[in-house]
């Protein structure tokens, strides 16, 4: 299994540009909160019904799928892991709060479909293929390298 550091070296081949780092600064953290907006769109009365907490927040299927992808992230680092459970915490409370304002799928789905059109916009200028298309693991690896290059010193 490749290391932490080996996935972002291999994922920053294609994000040299910085126009396209940029836009991939942007619209990655919008596609992972948008994907959590549509698992949390999923009716989801069955978790509710079971763990009967009265917290639709945590009630939810972007939950569920969260915690696997907690799973992965600490394979790699726990560091890594917690950062990423963060923003997924804040992912989960902003969507919720959107979906008492707007119909939360639509408003999920626009962002999702904005956010792609900016990464292949932004992979277009750099003039290299997505890293997804060579591995899908680098759709998980884009959060991560994203919060990376944001929020850590190197």
């Amino acid at each position: 299994m490749r290391t932490l550091d080996q996935w972002f070296d291999e994922y920053a081949v294609s994000h040299q540009n910085p126009k396209n780092k940029a836009i991939h600064y942007v619209c990655v953290p919008a596609i992972f909160f948008s994907i959590v907006g549509l698992l949390m769109s999923i009716p989801s009365s069955f978790i509710a019904n079971t763990l009967q907490l009265n917290a639709p927040i945590i009630e939810n299927w972007a939950v569920v799928v969260l915690i696997f992808v907690l799973i992965f992230y600490i394979r790699l680092s726990v560091a890594m892991a917690i950062k990423i459970a963060i923003f997924s915490a804040i992912c989960l409370v902003v969507n919720y709060y959107i979906g008492q304002v707007v119909p939360l799928w639509i408003f999920s789905i626009g962002v999702f479909v904005i956010a792609w059109i900016g990464q292949f916009y932004g992979h277009n200028i750099e003039g290299k293929k997505p890293s997804f298309l060579k591995d899908l693991q680098f759709l998980m690896i884009g959060p991560a390298w994203v919060v990376e290059n944001l929020f850590s010193k190197k």
